[in-house]
Parts: structure tokens; sequence; C-alpha cells
């Protein structure tokens, strides 16, 4: 199964606490592919010029340094994410969604609202 980490999901990790004991042996597993899109890297730099959040240096660099691979944003994912349902009004989560879709990922989230979605997801 590959991951794709919500942005909290990838802040806590990178943090090290809050995430549950599954979620946060499935990411430590090397055996496991792991993606961070960049739609969570957009999302963290826009709340941190914001003021909304504190990121200490690139979250991008972070994200390699654990091991994880990025995951860009193509125009299949754009055209899946304005095909979705209106279960969410969040742009970065319906982006997460489309990915996940297309990708065939697990989700990884505290979101609730994903499981609303026809896409697998992991609690954190």
């Amino acid at each position: 199964m590959t991951l794709l980490l919500d942005t909290h999901a990838l802040l806590w990790w990178l943090d090290g606490r809050r995430l549950d004991g599954a979620a946060k042996s499935a990411i430590a597993d090397p055996q496991r592919l792991v993606l961070v899109s960049a739609v969570s890297i957009w999302e963290a730099a826009i709340k941190a010029s914001l003021g909304k959040l504190t990121v200490p240096g690139s979250l991008r660099e972070a994200a390699e340094a654990s091991g994880f691979d990025l995951l860009s944003i193509t125009a299949e994912h754009a055209e899946v994410a304005g095909a979705l349902p209106e279960v969410h009004r969040d742009p970065f989560d319906r982006m997460l969604v489309a990915q996940a879709m297309v990708e065939d990922c697990t989700i990884v989230s505290r979101d609730p609202v994903f499981g609303r979605y026809a896409v697998s997801t992991l609690i954190c």
C-alpha cells in the first residue's frame, strides 16, 4: 500500500508527536512508499505566510530527508479534483483525494471527510 500524507500528518511526523501508532508504524515501514503532495507543501506555505502555522525551514527538504517521495500535481489530478462531488470544499483536500484516486494511494489523515470519498484512508 502506498501512503499519501495529509498536510497535518506530515507535520506531525516531522514533529514526532500526535500520530496514531498504526499510522506511525505504516509510515516508518521501509518497504512502503510514502508520498507528500506538492499541494501539502503549498498549503503549509500559505498558512505560514498568513501566520496560521509555523514551519521551520523547508518542508520540502524535510519531507525528502524523511525518505518521502514528492508527488507533483498533474493535469489528470486537476481534472479528477474538479469532477469530485461537493462533499468537501477545501481545494487542498480535494486535490489529495484526486491524487489518491489517480495514484491508488491510501490517505493518512485524521480528517473524517476523506471517508466520504471513494478512497482508502488510514486514520492518524
